[in-house]
């Protein structure tokens, strides 16, 4: 008997339509068809999309469908892909299924200004602790005692002051 993807071929042929003129009919990708023609149904994600496709495409070339899904579902079952429907249980969760659980519940348009204006005013007091503290520390803290002499100069190796002029103080 021959597989389905040959009978679909052959029946495509028979009728004179193109690739794209079956895609276009039967509103699939021109890709699947050629996949579905040579058997190839791992571009598939799940067995539903084939069965439907080959449904489809069997109404369009005037195939019986029930014979034709009949030998789909033998061709199905020897592939290791879809040889057993997909599990519907949920998957364990883990940590991260319940930190985005939680984060995508958080409405964005208000928790996101009040993030960014806490980190403002967060750094505007820390850059004010900051400086505050630079300013009332000593500057002489750290220095060893001894490390500063003045220097004293003899008598009379001093430039004499200016005298005082009589021009209005600024304001």
């Amino acid at each position: 008997m021959a597989t389905v993807a040959e009978q679909l071929k052959k029946a495509r042929e028979a009728h004179g339509l193109t690739i794209q003129q079956v895609a276009d009919a039967t509103k699939m990708r021109a890709d699947h068809v050629r996949a579905l023609e040579s058997g190839d149904y791992d571009v598939f994600v799940a067995p539903v999309y084939i069965r439907g496709f080959v449904r489809s495409y069997a109404r369009l070339v005037k195939i019986d469908a029930a014979e034709i899904m009949q030998t789909l579902e033998k061709e199905l079952a020897q592939t290791e892909k879809f040889r057993e429907p997909p599990s519907l249980s949920a998957p364990e969760r883990t940590f991260i299924d319940f930190v985005m659980l939680h984060l995508s519940r958080v409405n964005w348009r208000i928790a996101l200004p009040l993030i960014v204006a806490a980190a403002v005013l967060g750094g505007v007091f820390w850059i004010q602790h900051a400086v505050r503290s630079q300013l009332d520390q000593d500057p002489t803290r750290g220095i060893e005692p001894g490390l500063y002499r003045p220097v004293r100069t003899p008598p009379g190796n001093t430039l004499p002051l200016p005298p005082p002029s009589r021009a209005p103080a600024p304001r």
